[in-house]
């Protein structure tokens, strides 16, 4: 979910200097808001203060070389205010893994497609918003998939929630690229089959890396 977005960005805008502190930022930013949320799921017990302290700081540096490199880029910092905003009250309220922080995060994902993308010298940005609406819709299914294969096997109502997600996915898809409505298709039958296999989340690991390498290319091929 870090990786793909990003990589999908800078491979479809082409590549550039700046690109080298994005993904800096990108990361360590991920790491920060990672420690910012256990510090607040600990109800802010000192303890936990000084990752947060490091990893913001890094990050605050990270974003003015980034700025510094390509200022027109600050236009797409205040779309992560609410993914992230939402995000962190969700830790704050020890509620994190519910459906809507996840789907939260993999809005935030999707967008840095979009920032990757407009950070290189690539002329279509309606293709990145394709790109990244793509990187949402697999990540948002993703999340269904994931619960129903681990913290709700067995509840039959969210697995056929997962697989009408699935579903919407593949139909909007379809209407830009039939060769990545194929995949979703799979990604469809996975969603179904999969979750009353009882495989092990090292095995669901493993699936979700290959369909994102999967999805990452036949979109980049075919969008």
């Amino acid at each position: 979910m870090l990786a793909s977005p990003l990589a999908v960005g800078v491979l479809a805008g082409g590549p550039a200097w700046v690109h080298l502190p994005l993904t800096g930022l990108w990361f360590v930013g991920y790491f920060a808001f990672f420690a910012t949320s256990l510090w607040l799921k600990a109800r802010r017990r000192p303890r936990y203060w000084p990752p947060v302290r490091a990893y913001g700081a890094a990050t605050l540096l990270l974003g003015l070389a980034t700025l510094a490199l390509e200022p027109g880029l600050v236009v797409w910092a205040p779309v992560f205010l609410l993914p992230l905003g939402i995000g962190l009250a969700a830790a704050a309220a020890r509620r994190e893994r519910e459906l809507l922080s996840g789907l939260a995060t993999v809005v935030g994902s999707g967008l840095m497609t979009l920032v990757a993308y407009a950070a290189g010298p690539g002329p279509d940005l309606g293709r990145a918003w394709l790109l990244a609406l793509t990187q949402f819709l697999y990540f948002a299914g993703t999340v269904f998939y994931v619960k129903s294969a681990i913290r709700e096997r067995g509840n039959r109502r969210f697995l056929w929630e997962s697989v009408a997600a699935h579903l919407v996915a593949t139909g909007v898809v379809l209407a830009y690229s039939p060769w990545l409505a194929l995949a979703f298709v799979v990604l469809t039958a996975r969603a179904a089959v999969v979750p009353r296999l009882g495989a092990t989340p090292k095995q669901l690991g493993i699936g979700e890396i290959l369909a994102t390498l999967v999805v990452a290319v036949v979109s980049l091929v075919t969008v």
